[in-house]
């Protein structure tokens, strides 16, 4: 574009009316009209604040999803170890009558008249190897005789009055009550003094 002939003059003339041609080209394709260099700078900094809003708004929604992410995680994870702990239950709760059953026959075979030592011996011995077997599979057994009655666990057949001991005490068990990892499958069934 410059000769070597062109005075300097010449040569920056030049230079500004090619500036002011890719100006125009540019105006053109943009379809911005640009009257001074304080207008570019204005329109390049609105610009930077738009990208700014926008990559602060896709952080959020990057933030929040990971959030959402771990909780879905924790939630599973709490699931599967709830249906790990819990998986016995309906198990647990078919062999409680069993329980009920041997307890009931070794009441029985003590009342009975006879030599039937030998007999309740056995029922005893396969009672405590039966709740063994359940206590190494978390099953605990609730027996309250004695102890104040508690509704979330305790079930009220009858108050009776009872001189002898303080209100709302458990006085005779029914049936005793049963939890699995701590979580109720049975409540005992019991009769509370008034």
């Amino acid at each position: 574009m410059t000769v070597e002939n062109n005075k300097p003059e010449e040569q920056v003339e030049e230079a500004a009316a090619e500036q002011q041609a890719e100006d125009t080209l540019l105006n053109e394709e943009g379809g911005v009209e640009l009257d001074s260099e304080s207008d570019l700078t204005d329109g390049l900094e609105s610009q930077l604040e738009a990208l700014n809003d926008e990559l602060a708004r896709a952080k959020d929604q990057t933030l929040r999803a990971q959030a959402e992410m771990q909780n879905i995680k924790r939630r599973a994870e709490q699931d599967v170890e709830k249906a790990h702990k819990f998986a016995l239950e309906k198990f647990v709760d078919a062999l409680i009558p069993v329980v009920d059953s041997l307890e009931k026959g070794i009441e029985s075979a003590e009342q009975a008249e006879g030599a039937h030592e030998a007999l309740v011996e056995g029922m005893n011995l396969t009672l405590k190897q039966f709740l063994d077997a359940l206590g190494r599979f978390s099953v605990e057994q609730e027996d309250p005789n004695g102890q104040p009655f508690n509704p979330n666990f305790h079930q009220a057949m009858s108050m009776v009055p009872n001189p002898d001991v303080e209100t709302n005490t458990v006085i005779d068990v029914f049936q005793k009550g049963y939890k699995l990892n701590g979580r109720l499958i049975r409540p005992a069934m019991v009769v509370v003094s008034k």
